[in-house]
């Protein structure tokens, strides 16, 4: 099963690491990874259409 990807700018995402991924879930160069708390927004990508993965 292949995780979920989100969309910058979602909110009440589950707490934890996200890792910047292409528009379809490939890799992308030097991608962003964050960490998020219960209720925050994620953040913008380097490149519009990207989205986060959580790892």
């Amino acid at each position: 099963m292949a995780k979920q990807l989100f969309k910058p700018g979602e909110d009440n995402k589950p707490k934890g690491k996200y890792k910047e991924v292409g528009p379809q879930g490939g890799k992308v160069y030097k991608p962003r990874i964050v960490t998020i708390d219960p209720g925050d927004r994620l953040p913008p990508t380097q490149k519009p259409g990207n989205k986060w993965k959580k790892l």
